[in-house]
């Protein structure tokens, strides 16, 4: 995809980010509202574009502000008003607050590591270990979510080569593989462990990441061997990597007689923090 979600934390505070023209953009109504707290960033948001409007030359600031689509707290994608470090930048110096310098820090240090992460991919990988390896987990579950991690980007990069393009024909063809990995999408997956904008893969017990990992590998086994083209043909594809991960799992609880899915969280819900959340990742 040419554009990857995710989101980035300062001072335990979420700010949605997006890969764009291969630089990160930055939610601005989540920036407001790290460092004014404000009760209804979205209006503070408003206001102050009136105020710049007004007081300074602002013409040429705004042109550089993007609608991006960006997952909202219902999950859904929404446009919201971007901008790239640069513009962030001057957009902060109209804000008083006693956060701001530490922020201008954490944002340089942030737009600076994708830098890095481009001329040494490694890198992005090691970081995404240390963050998950700070929120207490352990290096056995770390181990199976990096592995997962990596084969989820191989499903997807086949997707992408073989015809889909729209957001939502991701979703669909991750909600095939689940519903017959696990007997539910993603969203009913979210609902059954009581989750909201976390991201699922998160929260997930080994066995589930397990059979997350077998499910979307073995569609992109089927996808490869059949040389399958457009969504339609992947959408079987999904259903019958899920199948093969489902009838795995069924066979697993018949001779333990314990559910794989749980509804517990792998760690309490005021202890994690989502560190990756890929937008195409649930």
């Amino acid at each position: 995809m040419s554009e990857v979600n995710k989101l980035a934390i300062f001072q335990g505070k979420k700010i949605r980010k997006i890969l764009h023209k291969n630089e990160w953009w930055f939610s601005i109504i989540d920036i407001i509202e790290v460092l004014t707290e404000a009760s209804i960033p979205r209006r503070y948001w408003t206001d102050l574009k009136k105020k710049l409007t007004e007081e300074e030359s602002f013409a040429e600031l705004y042109e550089k502000i993007v609608q991006l689509k960006l997952k909202a707290q219902d999950g859904k994608m929404r446009g919201t008003d971007c901008a790239n470090t640069e513009t962030i930048f001057r957009i902060i110096q109209s804000i008083p607050s006693p956060k701001a310098e530490p922020f201008k820090k954490w944002l340089a240090r942030v737009g600076y590591e994708r830098i890095q992460e481009i001329e040494d991919p490694e890198l992005a990988t090691k970081r995404t270990r240390a963050l998950y390896k700070a929120k207490g987990y352990s290096d056995d579950w770390i181990e199976k979510r990096m592995r997962g991690i990596a084969i989820r980007e191989e499903l997807t990069d086949e997707w992408k080569n073989r015809g889909v393009k729209e957001h939502k024909e991701y979703s669909i063809l991750t909600a095939e593989i689940s519903k017959a990995t696990f007997g539910m999408t993603p969203s009913e997956y979210k609902k059954y462990k009581d989750l909201k904008r976390e991201n699922l893969r998160d929260h997930m017990t080994d066995l589930e990441l397990i059979f997350s990992m077998l499910g979307e590998r073995a569609t992109t086994e089927i996808t490869q061997t059949k040389n399958s083209q457009g969504f339609n043909e992947l959408k079987i594809d999904s259903y019958e990597g899920g199948k093969i991960a489902g009838n795995a799992r069924k066979e697993l609880e018949a001779k333990t007689g314990k559910k794989v899915t749980s509804q517990e969280n792998y760690l309490p819900h005021d202890k994690v923090k989502n560190i990756s959340s890929d937008s195409q990742d649930d």
